[in-house]
């Protein structure tokens, strides 16, 4: 509902449309986006709607229209005049409504195709805001996203298992689902879906009840395939769905079938072959008579071969084949292992909540810690602090620490912008009295390789600066990281004792994994925070963690698995 709303909303704005008219069906969609309430629920009940702030009475209608027919009658009517490449266009890094609006009425462009034709014909020289650099940022962008298209981030793929998985659940003889592929190996991004079931209406003879009622799921925009255990199809954001029927007898030999990456499950089998076994989605089966030796569990599979049980995110073929041979396998990180959150924004720059409310939300979270660090000067577009709104966000914190009487600590902090040469925006005597300072790079990501690496390490050789965060400024299926050696970074780091933060918002999960594992081998620290901006966020945590796994990391090679003051200790000492 909230991206039909948005969508309305740049769609009206591409089309001219009234200024207060756009602005409500973006409240809206907000509104939407951020309430608690059921809104399929409500839908029936036009007062419950209008309860909700930023829902009136239009909006009220339009979210009932959408409720009973899955769609808004003015988006319709928009999409039919302009096309739905539109939409597309707004996926570009650096396309809002206004962009595409000049690019429809002075080239007639309304899809990526038809743009990335117009930047090679010239039609867009000369054009209002349309300089050399900018429409070479446009084609890049095209670049960017024709790479990544067909991939989702994982929060997206997780979103859409959990509400299918909800709905299959409901089938009273259907008893579990399992997200299986990337995404239980939780990748970055996924290319598609893979949720395996099992219960009684899964055995052979007894699927047609259930393979119906997987196809009757209402989320779904069209149907792939529909067999006697398997249902394919797409959701109206594109993702691919296959969702498979398994008996329970099978369910463990497929689950391992399914999860592993290709590299991993070939290894496998040629392991099951030395053994005189052959392995498959069905079963781990002896090579004479077919005659099956483990099915049921994958716990039963990888110890029929000799081996321990593999966790989904180490099954890449890195070793972990080998190592799990050899019951050597290495304790990995646990969300439960996670003390405190080091990076997050309040109302006094660019986030949604205050001091207190982000100290309640982590506390409920179970965290004995967090740090609050708000954006600083450069960065106008977020309210970011100069350095008498700095001291003074200082004073609140402090405040709110001692209101929390022990039962969190929250640490004193910024993450100050890292400038196009490599100093600082705040005063070394205001970056003085924080406990926690974090140094990111939030501009001119076009400088070169040698440029941005000198920049970067310019900026932690600071003395202040404990935490470098998001190090590679990506955001994922959006923008490219900047270049940067990091392992001249990481190495520097090292040395200085600045930690490399994993941030772990589901758009950026930066570092990546490579760049983890690069920087346990040179020794440098490693944090991992959320960067949250909403209370909300800060439950994302584990979408980081799965990363940390995924670059064999354990409880150890973290710091904020220690208690508060070991943690600070830990952290580069302050002059």
């Amino acid at each position: 509902m909230a991206r039909l709303l948005a969508e309305t909303g740049d769609l009206l704005e591409i089309d001219g449309g009234d200024s207060f008219r756009i602005r409500s069906y973006r409240r809206a969609a907000e509104a939407a986006e951020q309430t608690t309430v059921d809104l399929m629920a409500a839908a029936a009940d036009t007062a419950r709607l209008l309860e909700i702030p930023g829902i009136g009475k239009g909006m009220a209608a339009n979210l009932q229209a959408i409720a009973e027919t899955g769609t808004l009658p003015l988006r319709e009517e928009l999409l039919a005049k302009y096309g739905e490449g539109l939409l597309e266009l707004l996926k570009l890094p650096g396309m809002g409504p206004k962009t595409v609006a000049l690019l429809w009425d002075a080239a007639q462009v309304g899809s990526i195709d038809a743009l990335a034709l117009a930047i090679d014909a010239g039609r867009l020289d000369g054009l209002p805001r349309m300089g050399v650099k900018q429409i070479e940022k446009l084609r890049k962008g095209i670049e960017d996203y024709r790479r990544s298209a067909g991939r989702y981030r994982i929060d997206v793929a997780e979103d859409a298992a959990t509400r299918i998985s909800e709905y299959l659940l409901a089938f009273e003889e259907l008893e579990k689902v399992t997200p299986a592929g990337s995404l239980r190996r939780s990748r970055e991004t996924v290319g598609d879906l893979d949720l395996l079931v099992t219960g009684p209406a899964c055995q052979p003879e007894h699927t047609a009840s259930a393979v119906e009622y997987v196809a009757a799921y209402p989320g779904i925009h069209d149907i792939i395939v529909k067999g006697e255990n398997k249902v394919s199809f797409h959701l109206a954001n594109g993702l691919q769905v296959d969702v498979r029927l398994l008996p329970a007898a099978s369910y463990g030999a497929a689950l391992q079938y399914f999860t592993g990456s290709k590299a991993h499950n070939v290894s496998l089998r040629q392991r099951a072959l030395k053994m005189g076994y052959t392995l498959s989605e069905w079963a781990l089966a002896r090579l004479d008579d077919g005659s099956p030796v483990a099915a049921a569990t994958e716990e039963d599979v990888y110890a029929a071969l000799g081996m321990d049980w593999i966790p989904p995110e180490l099954r890449e073929n890195l070793g972990e084949i080998e190592g799990a041979a050899h019951g050597s396998l290495p304790q990995l990180i646990d969300r439960s292992n996670i003390r405190g959150d080091l990076h997050m924004h309040t109302i006094a720059s660019d986030g949604h909540h205050t001091i207190r409310e982000m100290a309640d939300a982590a506390l409920a979270l179970g965290y004995g810690y967090i740090a609050i660090t708000d954006h600083s000067k450069n960065l106008a577009m977020t309210n970011g602090l100069d350095e008498k709104r700095a001291l003074e966000q200082i004073e609140r914190i402090r405040e709110v620490d001692r209101k929390m009487e022990g039962r969190i600590r929250i640490f004193t902090g910024i993450e100050v912008d890292i400038l196009a040469d490599g100093a600082l925006d705040l005063a070394d005597e205001v970056l003085a009295q924080m406990d926690v300072v974090i140094a990111s790079v939030h501009t001119r990501f076009e400088q070169s390789r040698e440029e941005m690496t000198a920049r970067v390490l310019r900026a932690i050789e600071n003395p202040y600066v404990r935490i470098l965060g998001h190090p590679t400024g990506r955001l994922l299926l959006r923008r490219e990281p900047f270049a940067l050696d990091m392992g001249a970074v990481q190495r520097r780091a090292a040395e200085l004792g600045v930690a490399m933060e994993h941030n772990a918002a589901p758009e950026r999960l930066d570092l990546n994994e490579r760049d983890l594992r690069l920087a346990k081998e040179l020794g440098c620290k490693i944090v991992i925070s959320t960067d949250s901006h909403d209370t909300r966020h800060l439950g994302k945590m584990e979408y980081g963690v799965r990363q940390l796994r995924r670059a064999w990391l354990g409880p150890q090679d973290v710091l904020n698995t220690r208690e508060a003051e070991d943690f600070l200790a830990a952290l580069r000492p302050r002059p």
